[in-house]
């Protein structure tokens, strides 16, 4: 196998405004329910003046860019799935509160044909322009049984 199905530069992008449904049902899911994000009484009291979304949330908006990435490469008929191997220097920039809308630039930065892996720069912003979390994703492509 000597294509690849996506190619430095592929990029995909996702947007979405962060709702008060977002961080309760992901709180609800995960079972943190800090007061950073259930608690708006408590959070009036710090600098951010009100709740801020989990930050690991963020990196499930990650994989949704990545999962739009992974929907144009499936266009060329193959034989690999594609499945994240994980995501490596996370870093949360600044605080994302409900109500703001975030988007998520998905770029691919480099192919390893002989491993099957793809790399990509994740960076998210907010709807000011700011980076708010940025990551480096890396998907492997695992043949199918046939």
């Amino acid at each position: 196998m000597s294509e690849f199905h996506l190619e430095v530069g592929d990029s995909a992008q996702f947007t979405k405004t962060v709702g008060e449904s977002d961080v309760y049902l992901f709180a609800g899911i995960t079972g943190d329910l800090s007061p950073n994000h259930v608690n708006e009484q408590f959070m009036r009291r710090t600098p951010y003046g009100k709740r801020i979304a989990h930050g690991v949330l963020l990196v499930g908006f990650m994989s949704t860019a990545s999962t739009r990435m992974i929907e144009s490469a499936r266009k060329i008929e193959a034989k690999e799935t594609p499945v994240s191997v994980g995501y490596d220097r996370v870093r949360f920039l600044r605080a994302v509160c409900i109500g703001d809308t975030i988007t998520v630039n998905y770029v691919v930065t480099s192919i390893d044909v002989v491993r099957r892996r793809s790399v990509a720069r994740v960076v998210v912003t907010n709807d000011s322009g700011q980076e708010v979390a940025v990551a480096e994703h890396i998907m492997k492509w695992v043949p199918q049984v046939e």
